[in-house]
């Protein structure tokens, strides 16, 4: 059996959202057309509330991208973004939700930034994803979304350390850096990961 997860597909991760992905929202059509070939399809939602310590706003004198140590964790501070019941914090409208069977919230610790789909970034707390997935019988997880190279890559290393077969949708994601997706690669595939191309899938 096997998942597609969608990953952070927000508003305000396309373009004209507050912390917007290159081209992000390009990949809508290949990921709605994805979803007919898997058994399961979740998503997750970044969900911060307001004041979340990995916003820039949070710190005096601090602006978006600087980087600072937060909990002992290297923390990239990021413009205010996905802040609980916001326009911006809304899945993207032109994503077909149908066989969306759950949503899986992140990053709603005040205190802590979330990436994963699976924990936060210190891992002190589990979403609760793995065990949903082992609940349906998944063994073959493919992962698609926003940022391939931050959530995207995050939850495909939870995906493989819990266990599943992790494939990454190359083409179904979008990169804030191109630099930082090719390291994000390069480390998957040495994890055991495969990187692949919805046409693999589609045809």
């Amino acid at each position: 059996m096997k998942a597609l997860l969608l990953i952070d597909i927000q508003n305000d991760f396309l373009p004209g959202g507050a912390l917007a992905v290159p081209e992000g929202d390009a990949i809508l059509p290949t990921v709605n057309r994805l979803q007919e070939h898997f058994d399961l399809v979740v998503a997750t939602q970044d969900w911060h509330p307001a004041g979340h310590k990995s916003f820039a706003s949070s710190h005096a004198g601090k602006k978006p991208f600087d980087v600072i140590e937060l909990h002992h964790l290297e923390q990239v501070l990021w413009p205010d973004h996905c802040v609980q019941g916001t326009p911006g914090a809304a899945l993207a409208a032109d994503l077909d939700t149908r066989k969306v069977e759950a949503v899986f919230r992140k990053g709603t610790n005040p205190e802590i930034d979330s990436y994963s789909g699976f924990y936060d970034n210190g891992r002190l707390k589990s979403t609760g994803l793995a065990n949903y997935l082992r609940g349906r019988q998944i063994t073959q997880v493919y992962v698609a979304g926003l940022a391939a190279d931050y959530c995207v890559y995050y939850t495909a290393k939870d995906a493989l350390t819990e266990g599943f077969e992790t494939y990454y949708l190359e083409d179904a994601t979008r990169a804030i850096s191109a630099k930082g997706f090719e390291a994000a690669k390069a480390d998957f595939s040495s994890r055991g990961g495969s990187i692949i191309q919805s046409s693999s899938l589609l045809t």
